[in-house]
């Protein structure tokens, strides 16, 4: 491997490690900020919209397009018969239909493409087209599914240790189960893309699309066309967290088919509603567990089975799923385990990645498990957790995965300690002591979370980078900015590595014809990934630099520094411009591809063992609430986070990611509620109907720290990834709204509380837990 240096020299000029705002931060606020949708079309512009299926399930019988054809403005439908190449457009596994020929497996399911001279013309004349079914009984439960072992892809089961022993040996036991809600998107721009012939024969693409390289790959095999035919270009996105990784990939090649037909440019942008209805969302799962622990709250052993609700395809569900298996240890040990994941079928729209990628539906069964277990025995279940997390000698995951870093606990301590947690807890108890409406409830919970992509080949990535002559950068990499902060931040890792200014630093849109081959911005490995690609081709050309600073001036490669945007060669101070234009002059080579691939890891898939992981990133999380007996009404009033994030990069894009992250996962499991009626139709279609957490949702008190840690293993500057592991510090709001209900019942038990914990879930808990009051008291007056 190259040598880079990834270590910073305080004596340096250090961009790395610098707050420095967001590239686009300017452009955004003022409306500058072009996404596709602001892209000027040529005067022919075409617009395509998809003809929806009316049902849920059954078969096509008729379809009558007259009406819609003498409509003005339409120009050509188009159906499954009109696709040259590919009509599956599965990621990995096949299932996903472009367009369905007979059978429909999901409310709205794409039959046909309207394309007309408008927007507003393709989206009416779409809803003209008559189609007579053939209708079917959905599949809609999920419990329906696991009884008829209806899967998507085939099971899957991590097994260490001795379960039966474990079991047979602990004194105590306990069963639990949790329905665990999806979650929208909602990205503040929606699908959308826009496709244009080239003269040569082939197709440009501008789609809002986290992964740039499948949209060329799918564009292409859908048109029967070679992959160099097909340029697909992506400058930002307004939101991704997941939607845009596979689910943009119809639009974008919609459009394309418009385009191959007509020979014109085409747009397809979904309206809101219909992205609602068409693009999957975050798994909801059914959990349950089987634990046996000791006397001190220390698990023994655990069975556990993993339900995902996947929808009518496989999409990205195989590796979701295993995620989820991956972290439903989140950061406790398991002496004996077994995990079991099932995929099943449904007729849904197929769900989805989503931050996270199914390890918020493990982790958060390990924080259900500790709150049981503590309630249990009569144990704060801080004291629970902190018996149970990893250690030396306790270190081996589920998946025979060693953990080698063991900051939990000492994180735990500090935010203890900082943020008053046994203080709280005692005011707390003693206020609801006295209030017999409003308790309040408090919970620290940790998180561990795994950073790469689960799937081996996708842990690799290019970037390009240009010296112009005067001084100035050029940085292209295959990453895409959907307003995470990833240019800015691998910006800094090239001026980091030149000693320059980061505004000398030009980013350019992500294009497949720039950096071939790449994976998606996800898994929180964008930073990781192509932050390391760029620093192997901006060493590459200092590199180059060096040695002809050397053969010029007669110095050893140790006297020349690149710093503050100037070049010291000896005792000789050159600015940056003129060693760029002298190398330039002796034919120097201003100019590099970079790569880096992921070392170290591996997963046998058979025997459920391997290092699926580079390394974990670790956060804590203090939240407190306020629970309105009467009503389920709650709000937060404090939250404070501790993350590790390694050598941060950016500080005040990380702390960013993380007020984000938590904000969002507070809205899985408080207010983001998905509906389906007995249809099978979604009925949570927007705003109106599914409730997105908004300013006044913001925690009261909200403080945040970065845990300042070096990454233990050889990553860009030592940092770690921020992208998702912050979302499950949320998992503090469901164990605080779970330890105001416990309340209710002197801490003794702590009712069964789905997620999202809707208000209505939550005045159904408290229900529960004084009628849990009641028979307890009952049993005790009897006894006596």
């Amino acid at each position: 491997m190259r040598h880079f240096e990834t270590k910073l020299n305080p004596n340096q000029h250090n961009v790395v490690g610098t707050s420095i705002k967001h590239d686009s931060a300017v452009a955004q606020v003022t409306g500058r900020a072009h996404y596709v949708d602001d892209t000027p079309v040529p005067a022919d512009c075409l617009y395509a919209y998809p003809v929806m299926s009316t049902i849920t399930c059954g078969r096509i019988q008729k379809i009558d397009t007259r009406v819609a054809l003498n409509c003005p403005g339409v120009v050509k439908i188009l159906s499954a018969d009109d696709i040259p190449g590919k009509k599956d457009i599965g990621p990995i596994f096949p299932g996903d239909v472009l367009l369905a020929e007979q059978d429909i497996s999901y409310h709205g399911q794409p039959i046909l493409l309207m394309v007309a001279t408008s927007y507003e013309v393709a989206r009416k004349a779409a809803r003209l087209v008559q189609v007579e079914y053939l209708k079917a009984d959905p599949l809609l439960d999920i419990q329906q599914a696991i009884a008829s072992k209806d899967w998507v892809r085939p099971p899957q089961t991590f097994v260490r240790g001795d379960i039966d022993q474990g079991f047979a040996s602990a004194p105590h036991r306990l069963q639990g189960e949790l329905s665990i809600g999806g979650q929208e998107h909602f990205y503040l721009e929606g699908q959308v893309a826009l496709t244009a012939p080239t003269d040569d024969g082939g197709i440009f693409v501008k789609s809002s699309t986290q992964h740039p390289t499948e949209v060329q790959h799918l564009v292409a095999e859908v048109l029967g066309k070679p992959f160099n035919a097909v340029t697909v270009e992506m400058r930002r996105m307004g939101g991704g967290f997941g939607g845009k990784e596979t689910q943009a990939a119809p639009w974008a090649v919609l459009a394309a088919l418009a385009t191959y037909h007509t020979g014109k440019a085409c747009k397809v942008r979904l309206a809101r509603a219909d992205d609602f209805r068409l693009t999957g969302k975050r798994h909801p799962f059914f959990n349950t567990y089987d634990v046996a622990f000791d006397d001190n709250g220390i698990v023994k052993a655990v069975d556990m089975v993993l339900n995902g609700y996947c929808g009518y395809s496989p999409d990205l569900s195989d590796s979701i799923v295993d995620r989820a298996m991956f972290h439903a240890d989140n950061s406790y040990f398991y002496e004996n385990v077994r995990i079991t994941g099932n995929r099943c079928r449904a007729n849904t729209v197929s769900h989805t990645a989503y931050r996270g990628f199914g390890g918020p539906q493990g982790m958060i069964m390990a924080e259900a498990m500790m709150d049981d277990i503590a309630r249990y025995l009569g144990k704060d279940p801080l004291d629970v957790r902190m018996a149970n997390l990893y250690q030396p000698g306790r270190d081996v995951t589920p998946y025979h995965q060693p953990v080698e870093q063991f900051i939990v606990d000492d994180m735990m301590h500090r935010l203890m300690d900082q943020a008053h947690y046994h203080q709280r807890r005692k005011a707390l108890r003693a206020f609801n002591t006295k209030s017999p409406v409003v308790k309040r409830g408090i919970a620290l919970t940790p998180v561990k979370f795994g950073i790469s992509f689960t799937a081996q080949h996708l842990n690799q990535a290019g970037a390009l980078v240009h010296v112009y002559t005067d001084g100035s950068i050029h940085l292209n990499h295959g990453g895409t900015e959907m307003g995470q902060g990833l240019n800015i931040k691998v910006a800094q890792v090239v001026a980091q590595v030149f000693g320059v200014d980061v505004s000398q630093i030009g980013i350019s849109a992500t294009r497949t014809d720039k950096v071939p081959n790449t994976s998606p911005t996800a898994a929180s490995s964008g930073s990781d990934l192509n932050g390391m690609a760029a620093l192997d081709a901006a060493t590459k050309i200092k590199q180059r630099l060096i040695d002809f600073l050397v053969t010029q001036h007669s110095v050893d490669a140790g006297d020349i520094h690149f710093i503050n945007g100037k070049v010291t060669v000896g005792k000789q101070h050159f600015s940056f411009k003129e060693v760029a234009n002298a190398a330039y002059m002796n034919r120097i080579s201003l100019s590099a591809n970079g790569y880096y691939s992921t070392p170290k890891i591996h997963f046998d898939a058979e025997k459920g063992a391997g290092r699926p992981f580079f390394y974990f990133s670790h956060g804590v999380a203090l939240t407190e609430v306020e629970l309105d007996t009467l009503t389920g009404e709650n709000s937060i009033t404090r939250v404070d986070i501790l993350h590790d994030v390694g050598h941060s990069l950016n500080p005040a894009i990380d702390i960013g990611q993380i007020e984000g992250g938590f904000i969002q996962g507070m809205g899985w499991l408080t207010t983001e509620d998905l509906q389906w009626n007995a249809a099978g139709e979604l009925t949570s279609f927007g705003p109106a109907t599914y409730k997105i957490p908004a300013i006044g949702d913001t925690p009261a008190e909200f403080n945040v720290q970065l845990f300042d840690s070096e990454n233990p293993e050889f990553t860009v500057f030592r940092s770690k990834a921020v992208g998702e592991p912050p979302f499950m510090l949320a998992n503090s709001v469901w164990c605080a709204l779970r330890d105001a209900l416990a309340s209710v019942t002197d801490y003794r038990f702590a009712p069964q509380l789905n997620t999202p914990a809707t208000p209505e879930r939550l005045l159904n808990a408290v229900t529960q837990a004084q009628q849990w009051l009641r028979q307890h008291h009952e049993e005790v007056n009897h006894a006596e």
